[in-house]
This record gives C-alpha cells, structure tokens and sequence, in this order.
C-alpha cells in the first residue's frame, strides 16, 4: 500500500511559508523522534537552504522514543551542516524553555529589540508544533489536537521584545518517495485516516516490533509471540482482549486500532521506528526516482 496524503490547503501553505522564509532568521523544524528523518518534510530542507537558513531540529516527543537510537540520531545531526539539533517533549516546560537560547546561538547577530529573532517553526502535521508554540508563549494560542493538519493558517507572535515568532500549518509533500515513510508516518499518526487503513499500518507495524521490541509485547499483551508475523500478531492481541465479530471471528480492525494506539501513546514502552544506519541502508536500496515497495523492516543497528 502506497500512502500520499497532501490536502488541498497544503499548497498555498507552502506558498505563504515561502514568502516568509526570506524574513526569518532560524528555522525551527519539529519532527517525531522516533523516526526524524521520516517525518522530515523535504521541501522545507529546500526552502531554507534556499534562503540558506540555519535549522534547529528538535526531535519532540523523545519521552517516547527509545533514547539509545535518538542519541545515534542526535550524534548523527551533528555532522549535518546548517543544522542543530535537540531532543525533548514539547510538553516539558524546562524542555521547551532551552529553545530560545538555542536558536540566538544560531543567529548570534539577532536578538535585540532592533533586530529581534525572527522564528519560523515548521513541521509535518501532528508533531507538536501547536504544543511547543503554547508552551513557549506560556499560553494556549495555537489549537492542540488527535487529529493532523489543525492549524491551516500562520500566526505571527511576540514572544518577548527580542524575540518573533511564526508559526505555521503542518505541511506534508505531495509525493512521499518511500513506501516505507508513508507507512511509518501513518502509524505515527501524522498522516489522516481517510488515506489509510489501520488494519494494513498496524500489520507493518507489528512486523517491526516483532523484530526489534518483542519483549515490550509480551509485557503489554501477555501474548505468545514465537512465530507470529505482523497479521498473526493481530490476531493474538484480538483473542487476548476478546476482540471478536458477529460468528465468532477475531476482529482483526479493532486489534489494529489496539496496536497503533498503544504506539502512539508509549503504553507499549519507548520505541524508535528507525535509526541512522537503518535509514541510510533503505536509501541505498531504493534508485530516488522510483516510489519503494514496502519492504520488511530492517534491523535497528544501534551500535
């Protein structure tokens, strides 16, 4: 199953982000950090490197992610040029209080009441962006909610006297290369129900914890997991939570919904999607041109 999702307010958000690049000092770019080069938007890389604009990266959400691979990560940044990078929660108010600071030392020349900090914050959508633009103005100013692709306009905001901030709409690419990516931003939930089906993100998902978190399954569902693959894994959670449609059969939906929610919320435990090398082996194995097959998932190097 390939995955596209791109709505129509997508474009002219692109347009307005555009605009707004060549007024902005730092970009600050929110993705999930349990799979940041996944849910990196590629054509916001373009437009600031266009504009040749230095990059905070913060890797939100990293009480979720397991911290061993989002170190690998943020050594990984660190080699990156024009960009720095940091992990945290978003909903951490002393997390989110390191930002600004970060982002002067990238625009040293900024940050007076003459020539305040111009921020522009960027992201796919259901990253936390709204949350972090809430925390960093000490209040609720951006709507916050389940579902991707809530705030559809920009909002310039005063965060202090040498300090502005722009805050702008989730905005995926029209076309996701990878089907891989698709897959793993659907089960991270930045992708909107009506371009995916659970039953098909949940039974890529359970591939990969299989493979590399069976123990965090075992705990969570009190399963047997020996010899199960993704589908079978789904059936297991069903009969173990007593998920079952009318003549007896396993409602394998409802168990995918199970999955991808526990997920999403860490009750299954702290999990990264995929690791530095993990993410350069896909590349190598996929010509850029051509949109990927979903492949099984590959092994978290963490080394």
């Amino acid at each position: 199953m390939a995955i596209q999702w791109f709505p129509g307010h997508m474009t002219s958000a692109r347009k307005k982000a555009a605009e707004t690049m060549a007024k902005t000092d730092v970009v600050i770019e929110v993705v999930d950090a349990r799979l940041p080069e996944a849910s990196t938007n590629p054509m916001i890389a373009e437009l600031r490197e266009f504009r040749q604009r230095p990059c905070l990266k913060i890797l939100n959400k990293a009480d979720l992610a397991d911290p061993v691979a989002t170190q690998a990560w943020l050594d990984w940044y660190k080699q990156q040029p024009g960009i720095s990078a940091v992990a945290l929660s978003c909903k951490s108010t002393s997390d989110v209080a390191r930002i600004p600071k970060l982002c002067l030392q990238l625009a040293p020349h900024r940050g007076s009441p003459l020539k305040p900090l111009r921020m522009m914050i960027m992201g796919i959508p259901n990253v936390g962006k709204s949350t972090l633009i809430n925390a960093l103005m000490k209040r609720r100013i951006a709507a916050v909610g389940d579902e991707p692709a809530i705030t559809k306009q920009q909002q310039r905001l005063e965060l202090n006297d040498r300090m502005i901030l722009v805050d702008t709409p989730g905005m995926m690419w029209p076309r996701i290369q990878y089907a891989n990516d698709g897959l793993l931003l659907a089960a991270s939930h930045a992708i909107g129900r009506n371009a995916m089906i659970d039953e098909e993100v949940a039974t890529f998902l359970a591939a990969i914890l299989l493979e590399q978190y069976p123990d965090l399954l075992i705990k969570r569902y009190k399963c047997t997991i020996a010899n199960l693959d993704g589908h079978s894994l789904l059936e297991a959670i069903a009969q173990q939570r007593g998920y079952r449609i009318r003549g007896g059969q396993f409602d394998l939906e409802k168990a995918a919904h199970t999955l991808l929610q526990d997920y999403r919320d860490g009750a299954l435990g702290r999990i990264s999607l995929e690791t530095p090398r993990a993410r350069q082996q896909m590349l190598s194995a996929h010509l850029p041109s051509v949109v990927a097959p979903v492949e099984p998932p590959l092994p978290l190097d963490l080394s």
